[in-house]
This record gives C-alpha cells, structure tokens and sequence, in this order.
C-alpha cells in the first residue's frame, strides 16, 4: 500500500468531522470572515512546525524562534518565498483562489441546505479532478473511471431524492441553490487538487511550507469580504475558532502528504470519503430527513470515486 494512503484516508475522517463542527457550532458566520479567522488559527497552529523544520533542513528560516521572535520568524518565512521561482508563486495564487471559493460556496451550500444533503453533491470532486487531470496533465481515462464518473453523478441525482417522481430529482438538482452552490464548490475543490498535486510534485514545494501558504493564500483573498461583512466574535468564541484551526491545520497536513505522494486523481477520491463520515453525523446526531437515502447517495459517491481512482 502506498504510504500517501493511510494520511488520505486519515485526512477524509478529519475533514468529515470539520463539515460536522461547521454546521453544528459555525451557523450564522459570515463565511468569508469565518474562513479568514479559522486559516489565521491554524496558521498558528502549523507556523512552529514549519519553522522547526526549516530550521532542521537549514533553509532561510534557520535560527528564528516562532514564540519568543515572531517577527524574525516571519521575516525568515519571507525571505524563503523570495527564492520561490514565478511559476510556483502562480500555481500558490490559483490553488489559494480556488480553496477560498470552494469552500466559501460550500459554506453558503450547508447554510441553506442539510449537511447529509449538501456534502454528497459537494464531494463529487473527482468527477472534476480527472477530466482535468486527461486535458492538462496528459493522464488516460480507462474505461473503469468513466464508469466512475457515471456512478459518482449517480450519486448526485441520488442525493436530491425525494419520495415522488423519478424526474424529481433532477429538477430539484437544477432549481435548488445549495445543490448548484455545492456542484460549483467541487469544480473550484478539483482545481485547487490540480493545483496541490502541481505544486507538490511537479514543483516540489516543501509540504511544511505549503500548509501556510496555502492557508494564508485563501485568507488574503477573502479579506476584503471579511472586512466589509465581519463576523461578530468575542471572547468566548475564541476557544472554538482555536479548536476549528487546528483541526484544519491537522487537516491540511495530512491532505498534502498525501497529495505529494499519490495522483490527484488517486489522493481526490479517497480524501472526498469525508462524505461518509459527514453524512452520518449530520444524520445521526443532527436528526436530518432522509438520512438513509442521503446515505446511499454518499455510499454511491464513494464508490464512483474509487473506480475513478482505479
């Protein structure tokens, strides 16, 4: 088994749990000041563990203490993204666009609609990842993944049902603003996967660098909206955003050890097996209508994607 596997898989029970914490105690945020404020904790978080490894390979950010001299270690941090060459730079903004909205999207998609509904559609990624993947990185579509595709749009049309007519769903998919809120949101995810796999291995991004940068990528993009719709936070909201960073910085560094070891097209389908876990916490714990059919519907997303990655 390859060794990017088990932090892929690792990385969908990690991101699963996150949907559940999002709908569940993030309602009601902003979702672009609620991203800014989640990325700034866990860029906290990870921060330390990129300096201590930079430290150790002897790059630029030798010697600063993230603690005791943040600004040395910031000014460490830029001084290592000065020897970063263009292409990196653009392949960091794209990706940073992309994961800022995607998930902006899939935050107004939960808003509106109920997790175990939302996050099927949403994690159909891979339908995405390897077209993508054949146009612009030459890889070849056996005829397993096309079926994989066809199951994994499956899923979608599987999602939306609801007792009545079989064209039901379908209409409900083109009509319903969480589901075409949560289709765009996984178009933005497969290129900000592109984007990983890119950087990651083609371009060679060291991982410790790539978690803040990324982080701190979308961030910027989000400010200005953050800015002119802030969130009302206070002190005792501080605990839970701290809780939701590092969740996400523990997320982060799984997803981009896998993707510097696995294809996109590989680490996409088994990382997006969040839904599982997502679908059944909102359906257990948050009592959400038709649990079970939302359940095969993520069950059948699962499977599109493994045959994908096959």
């Amino acid at each position: 088994m390859d060794l990017g596997l088990p932090f892929a898989l690792g990385a969908a029970v990690v991101w699963g749990s996150y949907i559940f914490v999002l709908k569940r105690s993030f309602s009601g945020y902003p979702p672009a000041g609620l991203t800014v404020l989640i990325n700034a904790a866990a860029i906290a978080w990870f921060l330390p563990v990129t300096v201590a490894t930079a430290s150790l390979d002897g790059t630029g950010l030798a010697g600063a203490d993230p603690v005791g001299d943040p600004s040395g270690a910031l000014a460490g941090l830029l001084g290592a993204l000065a020897a970063v060459d263009p292409a990196a730079v653009a392949v960091v903004a794209v990706t940073a666009t992309a994961t800022a909205a995607a998930f902006v999207l899939f935050l107004r998609a939960i808003e509106g609609g109920d997790v175990s509904y939302v996050t099927p559609i949403n994690k159909v990624v891979p339908m995405f990842v390897l077209p993508l993947e054949v146009l612009l990185l030459g890889e070849v579509l056996a005829p397993v993944q096309v079926a994989g595709v066809v199951v994994a749009t499956a899923a979608v049309y599987v999602a939306n049902y609801e007792p009545g007519s079989l064209l039901a769903p379908l209409v409900g998919a083109v009509r319903s603003r969480p589901a075409q809120l949560a289709l765009v949101s996984a178009a933005c995810y497969a290129v900000a996967d592109l984007g990983k796999r890119v950087a990651l291995q083609e371009l060679a991004i060291p991982g410790t660098l790539w978690v803040p940068l990324l982080l701190a990528g979308a961030g910027l993009v989000l400010l200005p909206a953050a800015v002119r719709n802030p969130p009302a936070v206070t002190r005792r909201d501080a605990p839970k955003f701290l809780a939701a960073g590092a969740i996400v910085a523990l997320g982060e560094h799984l997803t981009t050890v896998a993707f510097a070891s696995l294809p996109a097209s590989v680490a996409s389908p088994v990382i997006n097996t969040q839904a599982i876990v997502a679908v059944v916490l909102g359906g257990v714990v948050l009592g959400e209508r038709y649990f079970r059919v939302r359940l095969v519907a993520a069950l059948l997303a699962v499977v599109g994607v493994a045959m994908i990655a096959l």
